[in-house]
């Protein structure tokens, strides 16, 4: 029986957002068209730009929607003289100077917000950032729907979101931006999204992201996520006394709640992950827009860890749905893999 505990990589398809998408897909009209069959399919847009808003805290209006939190950040960042740190995903650094200081626990100094971008949480290591006010912009990706956020609260003027990683669709995401703000639109054509991103909008995509919103606002509120925090603490506690030298990244920081960055130096992250999928259970050795990339982690290394400990790392990001006997399962298999290296290693 397989496990999955890659769940920060991407979620599987929640069965509201599959739901809403199959009943998206009797939605014939384009919500550009005027008549009958396109203002349905116009009102059940914007029915989901509001529930995805009451779930960000935002207002509909500040909710444009893209293809996911890559094109929403190239949409705000492209072009700019934007810092920020070398903890952040890949698709924010593409566009930014990466210098701003980190230190050992992933806590991130901004000198000057309002030309900064600053994850609200890290994907690799789980650290939550305490977001300045005034800050530019923020990828909000990994913390939406694990941890209480509302964009009107944050201070940043934009935000970007994908739905992949609250159990909706791979495809569809948001820009959330900040009303008075501009950006100049990178796909020009009908003016779709208030002339911010041209195209026929990905309605069926839209609607499962929306349902799915609103299902992991459900869980957040029903404090589903601090049992996941238990179990995440409990599983923690376990293999560091099961491996003695290993470490965990930002353990002294306020991090997601189902987030594990496991390092055992000496003990490559790839081999450990290709040992646990034998075993039936999916890790990851960091970020999935990294995987296949034989080099140690730049966010690892920017907290101060040296190369043969961050290449050790594993990241183990638990779901709601995981039962103690499924951690504990997968504990074993990773205690018993790590007897066998530490008999062949001394």
């Amino acid at each position: 029986m397989r496990t999955y505990l890659d769940w920060n990589a991407t979620t599987p398809l929640r069965a509201e957002a599959k739901a809403a998408m199959h009943d998206a897909m009797d939605l014939v009209g384009n919500p550009s068209s005027v008549h009958a069959e396109g203002r349905a399919a116009k009102m059940a847009m914007e029915q989901a730009r509001e529930q995805i808003a009451t779930a960000l805290g935002a207002d509909g209006a500040e909710v444009i929607f893209t293809s996911g939190t890559t094109e929403a950040a190239a949409m705000v960042l492209a072009g700019r003289n934007v810092q920020c740190a070398p903890v952040e995903h890949s698709a924010i650094k593409a566009w930014c100077t990466a210098d701003l200081p980190v230190d050992g626990d992933g806590i991130v100094t901004v000198p000057d917000p309002a030309r900064a971008s600053l994850q609200l949480a890290n994907n690799e290591t789980g650290v939550v950032q305490a977001l300045p006010q005034g800050l530019g912009s923020s990828d909000l990706t990994q913390a939406f729907g694990k941890i209480p956020l509302a964009f009107n609260w944050l201070g940043i003027t934009a935000g970007f979101v994908s739905a992949h990683k609250l159990g909706g669709p791979k495809g569809v995401g948001a820009l959330i931006l900040r009303q008075g703000s501009e950006v100049e639109a990178m796909i020009r054509g009908g003016g779709q999204e208030r002339g911010r991103r041209g195209g026929t909008e990905n309605l069926i995509g839209i609607l499962g992201f929306a349902a799915a919103a609103v299902a992991a606002q459900r869980d957040l509120d029903s404090g589903l996520w601090d049992e996941v925090a238990a179990r995440r603490d409990a599983l923690e506690d376990r293999l560091l006394a099961a491996a003695p030298g290993a470490m965990i990244a930002g353990k002294g920081a306020r991090r997601l709640p189902n987030t594990t960055c496991l390092l055992t130096s000496g003990w490559k992250g790839e081999t450990q992950v290709m040992q646990m999928d034998l075993a039936g259970f999916a890790i990851s050795a960091g970020s999935a827009c990294s995987s296949g990339k034989v080099r140690a982690s730049g966010v690892l290394q920017a907290m101060g860890f040296d190369d043969k400990a961050a290449q050790s790392a594993i990241r183990i990001s638990i779901s709601p749905s995981m039962g103690d006997d499924q951690v504990n399962r997968f504990a074993d298999a990773w205690e018993s893999a790590y007897s066998r290296w530490r008999e062949r290693n001394g």
